[in-house]
C-alpha cells in the first residue's frame, strides 16, 4: 500500500536548480519506521522482504511513499528509457535505498548521488539491513 504523490517533475540530468529537501521530522518518522521493521525482522533477510514491510509501517504512520519508482534518465532532451528504479520515495521529496550486504562500498554511494541528482533531491538514506544494529547500517548522502 503507498499514499500517490503528485506526478514528479524532475528535470533532466545536469538542470540545475533548487533541489527538494524535506523536513528533519519526516526523516526522524521515517528512520524509526525503519528501526521498527528491523527491531522486528532482524538481520539477514531478503531486501524485498524489508521493502515491503518498511511500506506497511509507512502506511501505519501515514507517511506518503511509493516504492520501486522509475527514475527517468533524459540526454539532450531525450528518454533514455533505461529503466532506473528508486526502492523506496518519501514525500516526493526524500530518496531510500535499501540494502542487505556486508558493507557499503563506494558503487553504492555512486549509484545513489546519481539517483539523487536525477530526481533533483538534496537527501537521501542507504539503510542496510544486514547489519546487527540498524544505527551501524544507516547512511545519510546529500548533495
Amino acid at each position: 500500500m503507498y499514499f500517490p504523490t503528485k506526478e514528479p517533475n524532475h528535470g533532466e540530468h545536469g538542470e540545475h536548480g533548487e533541489l527538494k529537501d524535506c523536513s528533519e521530522d519526516l526523516i526522524d518518522r521515517v528512520l524509526t519506521a525503519a528501526t521498527n521493521v528491523h527491531r522486528e525482522l532482524g538481520p539477514g533477510l531478503l531486501e524485498s522482504v524489508y521493502k515491503r514491510a518498511l511500506m506497511v509501517e509507512f502506511a501505519e504512520a501515514k507517511i506518503p511513499a511509493e516504492r520501486e519508482v522509475e527514475i527517468p534518465v533524459k540526454y539532450h532532451g531525450k528518454d533514455l528509457c533505461v529503466g532506473f528504479r528508486a526502492d523506496i520515495i518519501v514525500a516526493d521529496c526524500l530518496l531510500l535505498e535499501l540494502k542487505c550486504i556486508e558493507s557499503v562500498t563506494p558503487i553504492e554511494m555512486a549509484q545513489i548521488i546519481n539517483y539523487l541528482k536525477l530526481l533533483r533531491f538534496k537527501r537521501g538514506y542507504i539503510i542496510n539491513f544486514k547489519r546487527r544494529l540498524l544505527k551501524e547500517g544507516i547512511r545519510r548522502v546529500s548533495i
